[in-house]
């Protein structure tokens, strides 16, 4: 086990119960009679993964004292959100490897990821629903909505070497920090904590999501595919203009400019060794991880109103931990 995920499981030691009862709601919700949803849906949730997501529905809510159990079973229902949209998300980008196994995709093919991604979703409004409350549904329908946005603009994103920073922060805002907002906004709503500070649980979700994103953009050149579970260049394949080859376009030399240029709009790997030396000696690595930097101290400030619990002290922790990680 490496120091960071000791790290992060450290922090959620709080809750570990709470997640225990999460994942035993996961499960039991997962069942399906139909043999081959049961075996794809196991496959991808015994990978495992961080549980950040649902890790945050429950903090939140115990930070405000809350005694019921609709934590748990919105805990599940973000997760379920979350592993749909890898099981989508997989066959677009035609990953092969993801939590250091092969993707569903890869093992089960196209057809079956897709219809057990959509198997999963919407078990997940059907879960919803069992907490009664019209509040509840629409900030998940929402985020659901705001989410597959996303998938589309980093889609029309893809191969185009003129992205913005401004319009790649767009894309991960939607795309992976709605669904880290929907998940503390909730937290804080069933707890019945007050407006203004279901505002700020939610702006702390926002910002530590996106912290989250910008640390996994800068992994996918700097990372070890042992220790992030996936292929290390997987963006500069599949010609995805990240936050590193953003910066290095802005800020490269000519001839680096140049070569990030082809290499987004013809996607592959061929020159990978060069574009990471061209992104290291432009400080582009740095910057990204000052963005994260900021966006997690951002995280950190917001939720400066809720009172000092272990709880809290976890919040604060996984905003640290959103930066420093090496998966």
């Amino acid at each position: 086990m490496s120091a960071a995920t000791q790290s992060q499981h450290a922090i959620i030691q709080c809750i570990a119960e709470d997640m225990e009862a999460v994942n035993a709601v996961i499960r039991r919700q997962l069942y399906s009679e139909v043999p081959l949803v049961n075996q794809i849906a196991e496959y991808i949730i015994s990978a495992g993964g961080k549980r950040i997501r649902p890790a945050l529905v429950v903090l939140v809510a115990k930070a405000y004292g809350y005694r019921g159990t609709h934590h748990h079973v919105l805990a599940a229902v973000i997760e379920f959100i979350h592993t749909a949209t890898l099981l989508h998300d997989d066959v677009v980008d035609e990953s092969s490897l993801r939590r250091g196994r092969e993707t569903a995709n890869a093992l089960f093919g196209n057809a079956a990821s897709v219809l057990v991604g959509d198997f999963v979703y919407s078990r997940a409004f059907q879960m919803m629903v069992s907490v009664e409350s019209m509040r509840v549904m629409q900030i998940l329908a929402d985020a659901t909505n705001v989410i597959a946005e996303g998938e589309v603009q980093q889609l029309l994103n893809m191969h185009d070497p003129d992205v913005t920073e401004e319009r790649y922060l767009q894309v991960i805002r939607s795309k992976t920090a709605k669904l880290f907002e929907a998940a503390t906004e909730l937290g804080a709503l069933i707890a019945g904590a007050p407006a203004a500070e279901v505002e700020a649980c939610r702006e702390y979700g926002r910002s530590i999501g996106t912290a989250f994103q910008l640390v996994d953009d800068m992994l996918d050149y700097s990372g070890v595919a042992s220790d992030i579970g996936k292929n290390v260049g997987d963006d500069l394949r599949e010609g995805k203009p990240t936050l590193p080859l953003i910066y290095l376009m802005q800020h490269g030399a000519p001839q680096q400019r140049e070569l990030v240029r082809n290499c987004i709009e013809s996607g592959g790997e061929r020159h990978f060794d060069e574009v990471l030396t061209s992104i290291t000696a432009s400080g582009a690595l740095d910057y990204t991880r000052q963005q994260a930097e900021n966006a997690a101290k951002q995280a950190a400030d917001s939720i400066s109103m809720l009172p000092d619990s272990q709880f809290k002290e976890s919040l604060l922790q996984l905003s640290a931990f959103a930066v420093d990680r090496n998966h």
